[in-house]
């Protein structure tokens, strides 16, 4: 959990990167930014560089032989926090390094952020942290002006603070293993979505109980729909009733044992034995580690929860939301109609 109540912002510094597929080049700010009303402005910059940072999902920088000491962002954060005055000098080479690297067509230019916080909270320790952010979209305001008593209105272009387009946060803890890292990045979907965290922050996720919680609950899902299925003859309301159990091992416990999982929720020997065979392939394909045993995250519940569907869906007359009580549901043929149909069994009609 990050909390930024106390945070103060010693130095930020703005340049403006141009888009690199048109040839347009980086413009470099001659000093680090000055705030008009440090008080105001500084708590909505607060509020823009912080409040996009919902999850406990964290990373830490590496490169290809998962090394740190050899990622560029990493050395240059490091020097930083080692030297907080370098701060602008490092903006320069890190806003040219993302400039580089902003090679997809899809790429927009924009103002590039590099701020200094101190007195971060993250998961209870105090900190100082370096950010990097970046803003692609403009919008259009509407703006009310009045002037020889009469009101006129006309429109202003500027960026939505309610929506930080691309970002992370580097706390100054543990370093050894590449820093604390969270990032986002809210613009980039497709193939152009790993430019910002692969090819310039190069970020790995950090193996915590985050990560596990949010792996095996993947892997949960992952293996309804490859295996648990109706190529297998699984039928849908035993299909939404492994997700729900799934969903629900999660919800109700603090922590995770696979003794206990495979017992509450697979149940049956041969699917237990299915499950296990799909981990390992989910594991070496995906090159994710799944632990036995942790304690569960309920961020990552909350988050992964919403990927989880339990709708039957019939023709394209009818949705059952199905929660739970699987016993309780029926699937038939009538054979004067010649249709499917389903029972349900209840007590309350709400």
């Amino acid at each position: 959990m990050i909390d930024y109540s106390q945070v103060t912002i010693e130095n930020v510094v703005v340049h403006q990167i141009g888009n690199r597929t048109e040839g347009e080049p980086v413009k470099f700010s001659k000093s680090p930014l000055r705030l008009f009303d440090e008080e105001v402005v500084g708590d909505v910059l607060l509020s823009y560089f912080f409040k996009p940072f919902k999850t406990e999902a964290y990373f830490n920088f590496t490169d290809e032989n998962e090394e740190p000491e050899n990622n560029p962002v990493f050395k240059w954060v490091s020097a930083v926090f080692e030297s907080p005055d370098k701060l602008y000098d490092t903006s320069i080479e890190v806003a040219e390094f993302l400039h580089e690297n902003s090679n997809h067509p899809k790429i927009r230019g924009g103002e590039f952020y590099m701020a200094y916080f101190s007195n971060c909270v993250v998961d209870g320790e105090v900190t100082d942290g370096i950010g990097i952010f970046k803003s692609e979209n403009k919008e259009t305001f509407l703006k009310v002006y009045l002037k020889d008593q009469t009101f006129e209105l006309g429109t202003q272009e500027g960026i939505n603070i309610k929506k930080l387009d691309k970002g992370c946060i580097v706390f100054n803890t543990e370093r050894e293993a590449g820093f604390k890292v969270c990032m986002v990045d809210n613009i980039n979907k497709g193939h152009e979505a790993h430019f910002w965290k692969d090819d310039f922050l190069g970020l790995m996720p950090r193996e915590d109980n985050y990560y596990f919680t949010r792996n095996y609950l993947n892997l949960c899902k992952d293996f309804v729909t490859d295996v648990f299925n109706d190529d297998h003859d699984v039928p849908k309301p035993d299909q939404i009733d492994m997700l729900n159990r799934s969903i629900d091992f999660f919800d109700k416990n603090n922590n995770f044992k696979k003794e206990d999982f495979e017992q509450q929720v697979i149940r049956q020997p041969e699917v237990i034995e299915a499950f296990n065979d799909y981990q390992g392939e989910f594991e070496t394909e995906k090159a994710l580690p799944l632990n036995d045993n942790f304690d569960i995250s309920k961020s990552a519940v909350k988050t992964e929860k919403k990927h989880f569907k339990s709708i039957l869906k019939l023709d394209k007359n009818f949705h059952v939301y199905v929660h739970g009580r699987r016993e309780h549901i029926e699937r038939g043929f009538d054979r004067d109609r010649g249709m499917n149909y389903y029972k349900l069994y209840f007590d309350v009609e709400h």
